[in-house]
């Protein structure tokens, strides 16, 4: 080991040249990794530390459809120091325009005066929210976020009407310390008193609202055993149970996955970097021929020389994952203010250990796959070419340990990044793209090398000599095709699927769904207002169709008698209160696919229809007993039938449709979908609020352009982990086009000598680069739709349309990469005189 120590030392004392794409590559991508890691720890670290300013309390009990009992408040008073209560739901911001009622959907939350508990309201004119929300001109005062009060055309000092309500603006919403508790909204904020809302109708029994109890706890308070006092004192009252340990479970649920989806994106980008790397140690190992030959020559085992350049890369990759661990953890802090400024939460940005370790494995054992097996070639090279001008491997494969060892690291990389995301499934499904991608891309490598020798040799391109030679150096041997494909195509293979998957969630939510959703969601109908409403849009001509059910809310508390968190925890029906509605008469048969419906006059034992694939996710059957508290009261009953509900639609759908007589006596409302010409809809809205201005109306436009808007976030992060994977992959490009200039000035030599011209030899250089990248986009573009179809198809449970606009850029994009790539390194090729080049190859 002594002397490939000092074999090794001696060859990096020639410095870093032939090693600089190699360092490039693998920094690039261990970067990418610890950048994301980073972030995400930051975030992470940030909603731990301000857990009770971003949830509003210690801990929060909340309630669906009512407030808290005296037994429940009498638990608070006797484990807080202090308690406040809010009040959150959804209505219409109403405002007396010159041209009649202007109305804005909004998010209401009522406080009371003890809120915030934690953190500041910041308000424009800067007051106390308790001063903004007293009582002005008569009026209660409120505030409302800016967006809301531009839409409806409001200053501080105008009234809007919440209800039967009156509100004066005193103030607009600047921040909200616990707004990214509530998850996702529909509607901007509007913040009112508790007191001014109690005259406004809107939290009559059975409307839709939850209660908030945020709770201030003494220092020495264990939430854990606080959490487990409430919840089996209050087990089947409908309580829901949040405390600081996890103030908004929403996002950080939403930062995991986001985050870990990322890092796999970067895995990406690292596979690309790997074959830059081994490309480079290819190059380099290429001119250390005569060397090897000579160790050879004077004694040297092949061990020792396998030992002396494992070393030298060894260190060299030490070296670039470094490199990478110091853009990766020096980025986020640089880039920390932009970062904090487009997220709802605070975040803990410094230098994190985790994601800069997780970042230093990933990078070392990509740097292992992709360099076992370039370094086995060293034991191909025989001494007799120190004799030879040039020598092939006595074989192509490495012998079977190497290939074993290198499927071991590849084995070990996917287990690691199976277990370190959190999401195992989505790792092993992104390992198996990744590596069908680089098979499929190097099968492509090789029939695009197949075709262009033929192409080069048929007659229908003979004169076209530019194009001729492009071909057949594309076909011919030491050609860059496999470098180029491999590094260029996996980057845009993950651009492709992103741009094919956001194409057509747009296309089905800007497009397809408002042909068959409703123009209108309407909840809060009173029993007794539903007539005239029926009444309004049921006569209407530009109407089509109008739907209603009765709606309840209840959250699902036992399964067969045991808790519901125990037989399937994570399914999102049991997760929080869902929709409870009954039916008078029973469905058409084709929605019943298993057991009967209860007749109509049904007055045993309470039933209840589920919901079919929900009830397949769950391991719910026919006969099974559910219980589910509604309004704080526990109904059991027996799953009588499995009904197939359709979510596709944005229509009614309900997991939960019990028999009538369960719900006797409960307090509900109904809602309402009214499907209309959109020049009918701003009418019916008029109309339904001036005579009902309890109701609230959610226009399905505007909510399908929120989920727009969010899935084009998505689609941006995830296109940045693929911009980091395409400049991995120029820089590749880059290195292959610097590892052929040797070659090329050759060519470039024989072809000047033959009478070429420069122009001539140009045109074939850039041919060749531009054929080189379109083929790289159309095999992407290929391996993207084939991904993007199977998210599609399997994950989204929608259709797939191939979307051919991103595809075209993507090819054009390709080509001019490597185009431009090419062109870099045609210029000392093109200048060399023929001669020397000639002479020195003698």
């Amino acid at each position: 080991m002594s002397v490939a120590f000092r074999i090794a030392r001696r060859e990096l004392r020639g410095g870093l040249r032939g090693f600089r794409i190699f360092l490039a590559c693998l920094a690039l991508g261990v970067a990418a990794i610890a950048a994301v890691g980073s972030v995400r720890v930051s975030i992470q670290e940030g909603l731990a530390r301000e857990g009770a300013t971003i949830l509003g309390g210690d801990a929060e009990m909340s309630f669906t459809y009512r407030f808290a009992t005296e037994a429940e408040r009498a638990w608070m008073d006797a484990n807080a120091i202090a308690i406040s209560e809010t009040v959150d739901f959804r209505s219409m911001a109403v405002v007396d325009g010159e041209n009649g009622p202007e109305r804005g959907l909004t998010q209401v939350r009522g406080v009371d005066a003890l809120y915030p508990l934690y953190g500041d309201v910041v308000l424009s004119p800067d007051i106390p929210i308790t001063d903004a929300l007293a009582i002005r001109q008569g009026l209660p005062g409120g505030v409302m976020q800016q967006v809301l009060a531009d839409r409806l055309g409001l200053g501080p000092g105008d009234v809007f009407r919440l209800g039967t309500q009156e509100f004066r603006l005193t103030a607009l919403l600047e921040v909200e310390p616990d707004g990214a508790a509530g998850g996702f909204a529909l509607g901007p904020r509007t913040l009112v008193s508790l007191d001014g809302l109690a005259t406004s109708g809107l939290l009559e029994p059975g409307t839709l609202y939850d209660s908030q109890y945020r709770l201030r706890l003494p220092d020495t308070a264990n939430l854990q055993s606080l959490e487990e006092n409430a919840l089996s004192r209050f087990r089947d009252t409908g309580l829901r149970w949040r405390d600081s340990r996890n103030g908004a479970p929403g996002i950080q649920e939403f930062v995991d996955r986001i985050g870990a989806f990322l890092v796999l994106v970067g895995l990406a980008g690292l596979a690309v970097g790997g074959v830059g790397v081994s490309s480079a140690i290819r190059a380099y190992l290429d001119g250390k021929i005569a060397t090897i030959a000579t160790l050879k020559t004077l004694g040297a085992e092949s061990r020792t020389i396998f030992a002396a350049y494992f070393l030298q890369i060894g260190l060299l990759t030490a070296l670039g994952i470094m490199i990478g661990l110091t853009l990766g953890a020096v980025a986020p802090l640089a880039l920390s203010p932009l970062i904090e400024a487009q997220l709802p939460i605070p975040a803990a940005f410094g230098l994190h250990p985790a994601p800069l370790a997780e970042a230093a494995l990933y990078g070392l054992l990509t740097a292992l796959i992709f360099t076992l097996w370039p370094l086995a070639r060293t034991e191909q090279v025989r001494a007799a070419a120190l004799y030879r001008d040039a020598t092939g491997p006595a074989r192509s494969w490495p012998r079977p340990v190497f290939l074993a060892l290198t499927a071991a690291l590849v084995a070990l990389l996917v287990g690691l990044a199976a277990w370190l995301s959190g999401i195992p499934v989505l790792a092993l499904y992104t390992a198996a793209a990744i590596l069908a991608s680089l098979l499929l891309l190097s099968l492509s490598a090789l029939g695009v090398r197949a075709l262009s020798r033929r192409l080069s040799r048929a007659r229908i391109f003979r004169g076209r000599t530019a194009l001729r030679l492009a071909l057949g150096s594309v076909g011919g041997p030491g050609s860059e095709a496999t470098s180029v494909v491999l590094s260029l195509g996996l980057g845009l293979t993950v651009l492709a699927a992103v741009g094919q998957i956001d194409s057509n969630l747009r296309s089905a939510i800007e497009q397809d769904l408002p042909e068959v959703a409703p123009s209108y969601f309407f909840v809060d109908i009173q029993n007794d207002q539903l007539p005239d409403f029926l009444d309004r849009v049921s006569n209407d001509p530009q109407v089509s169709r109008v739907d209603t059910a009765p709606m309840l809310r209840g959250i699902i508390t036992r399964i067969n008698g045991v808790p519901a968190q125990e037989v399937a925890a994570d399914h999102w029906v049991l997760q929080g209160d869902r929709g409870v509605t009954y039916l008078t008469t029973a469905p058409p048969a084709d929605q019943v696919v298993a057991g009967e419906w209860w007749p109509d006059d049904y007055a045993g034992p309470p039933l209840v229809a589920f919901a079919a694939e929900e009830a397949a996710e769950i391991g719910l059957t026919l006969g099974d007993e559910i219980t589910v508290n509604i309004l704080g009261r526990d109904i059991t009953a027996r799953i009588a039938a499995l009904r197939e509900v359709d979510f596709s639609n944005a229509g009614i759908g309900f997991i939960l449709t019990m028999s009538q007589n369960a719900l006797a006596g409960a307090p509900h409302t109904h809602i309402a979908t009214v499907y209309a010409e959109e020049a009918a809809e701003a009418q019916i809205l008029r109309d339904v609020a001036a005579a009902a201005p309890n109701i609230t109306a959610i226009r399905m436009r505007d909510a399908l352009q929120r989920v727009a808007d969010a899935l084009s976030d998505l689609a941006a992060a995830t296109s940045y982990g693929a911009a980091a994977t395409l400049l991995t992959g120029f820089v590749v490009l880059i290195g292959a086009a610097a590892a052929g200039e040797r070659g090329r000035v050759f060519e470039a030599a024989v072809l000047k000598t033959v009478g070429a011209s420069r122009s001539r030899i140009l045109t074939s250089f850039a041919l060749r680069s531009a054929f080189l990248g379109a083929a790289a986009g159309i095999v992407a573009i290929l391996a993207g739709a084939i991904g993007a179809w199977a998210v599609m198809i399997f994950v989204m449970d929608a259709s797939f349309r191939f979307e051919p606009v991103s595809a075209t850029a993507i090819v054009l994009g390709g080509a001019l990469a490597t185009l431009l790539a090419g062109l870099a390194f045609a210029l000392r090729p093109l200048a060399a005189r023929p001669a020397h080049v000639l002479r020195a190859r003698e």
